[in-house]
């Protein structure tokens, strides 16, 4: 056996999973999965795009850029990029989404699973509002299942140490990468 093609066989390749590792896949945000979403400033966001392939895009901002609006509902304003809008033209074709909260020094994630919607009124604007700037649209996301995921890929990249920061110097500017990657 060389390509794994049914669950039984992965469930042959690894031990039994822990039960508390089941356990910890809840419904709903609580005290701690807040605090982490209130801290984060960094989010990445997976969507599925019209050939169903998996699409991920990062999001970022100040600690508080994804407010809860309550224990079943995260939000976020989308703001200005590169005008592509994947993310959002695969959310209004099809809504589910999971997203990996990230906070730059902590070893834990929190993975959400969820149904995200576009929003355009007021109301939801308002609640992002920037020195009384409205972004064009808010992303919330209506939550189906949360968990903290345990520090071990952080650990091993080594992703917060300084000792393993990269300096860029190997790698052109963006911009020159998309000019190399768009001679005809």
């Amino acid at each position: 056996m060389s390509q794994i093609s049914k669950p039984k066989q992965l469930d042959e390749l690894y031990n039994e999973v822990h039960p508390l590792a089941l356990k910890k896949e809840i419904d709903a945000l609580e005290q701690h999965s807040i605090t982490f979403i209130e801290h984060c400033p960094f989010i990445i966001m997976s969507t599925t795009d019209k050939n169903g392939f998996a699409d991920v895009s990062p999001r970022g901002g100040q600690a508080g850029f994804v407010k809860v609006l309550d224990s079943n509902t995260i939000a976020f304003a989308d703001t200005a990029g590169n005008n592509r809008l994947d993310s959002l033209r695969n959310i209004v074709e099809r809504p589910e989404v999971g997203l990996l909260f990230m906070i730059p020094g902590i070893g834990e994630v929190v993975r959400i699973k969820g149904t995200a919607s576009l929003h355009t009124d007021n109301t939801t604007l308002a609640l992002f509002a920037e020195s009384n700037k409205l972004p064009k649209l808010v992303v919330k996301i209506s939550v189906h299942k949360l968990l903290f995921h345990c520090p071990k890929a952080i650990a091993v990249a080594k992703l917060w140490q300084d000792e393993n920061k990269v300096e860029r110097s190997f790698l052109p500017s963006l911009l020159s990468i998309i000019q190399d990657q768009t001679q005809a």
